[in-house]
């Protein structure tokens, strides 16, 4: 078995590894399996301290991949429809866009920095990571809800391009911008209360900015939606009337 193993890792470019008792390989140092036209991942990995890439393959399931991911790991491009084998902590990056994913379920628990599953079939967020420490990004799927997220995410929130009627479920506080343009949003009420950056709502079906942020850090911006003129002309005064006792604070380009 091991003259197996010693065999893959050499075909594969894999080096400073260990063979644990049960066959599965720990890495100190990077793996990258990206762009083989591989359909499995070749041999069971236990830890990888660095970045773990099997991006751009035919992979449908990532039975195989480590647990533990002390980097970034990308298996975006892939054929991918559940999170069966997903490591269960990433230090880094996690990327899984462009896949056929409908489900976070089994993603891991914590990631260290942005988490992208943008350009999938996501019909909800269930199985959101605990911990969320850069960006989230989760446009391009087909989300009717947010229930399922996290309270707080450490970056930007992307939702857009989506088939959202409501922003309910979503984080409390995000660190930076929130974008959720180009859905079927009627309201913003459910919406973040606090944004450290700019806040989008573009291109959806408001008639109303209740239920805006009681603060955001950056631009607000709310172009092509059926609002009044007196709103469209000037958004910022509508957002202080309906934010009067929360003392909302806006900053302007």
């Amino acid at each position: 078995m091991k003259e197996e193993i010693h065999n893959i890792c050499k075909r594969y470019g894999i080096e400073n590894y260990t063979i644990n008792g049960d066959g599965s390989i720990d890495v100190d140092g990077e793996v990258n399996l990206s762009c083989k036209e591989s359909e499995r991942i070749p041999i069971k990995f236990r830890e990888v301290t660095g970045d773990f890439y099997c991006s751009h393959n035919y992979l449908t399931s990532l039975e195989g991949c480590p647990e533990r991911v002390g980097g970034n790991f990308n298996c975006s491009d892939n054929n991918l429809t559940s999170f069966d084998g997903c490591p269960k902590r990433v230090g880094g990056t996690f990327y899984c866009s462009s896949n056929k994913l409908t489900s976070l379920n089994g993603c891991p628990k914590t990631v260290g920095g942005l988490f992208d599953c943008s350009h999938n079939n996501l019909t909800s967020l269930d199985g959101f990571p605990k911990t969320v420490g850069g960006h989230f990004n989760c446009s391009y799927n087909n989300l009717t809800s947010l229930e399922g997220s996290t309270k707080t995410v450490g970056g930007s929130f992307y939702c857009y391009k989506n088939k959202l009627t409501t922003l309910k479920g979503c984080p409390k506080e995000v660190s930076e911008g929130f974008y959720c343009d180009e859905n079927n949003l009627i309201s913003l009420e459910g919406g973040p209360e606090r944004v450290g950056g700019d806040f989008c709502c573009n291109e959806n079906n408001l008639t109303t900015l209740k239920g805006c942020p009681e603060r955001v850090g950056g631009r607000f911006d709310c172009y092509d939606n059926p609002l009044p003129k007196h709103i469209m002309d000037n958004p910022i005064a509508e957002l202080e009337r309906i934010n009067r006792n929360n003392k909302l604070e806006i900053l302007l380009d």
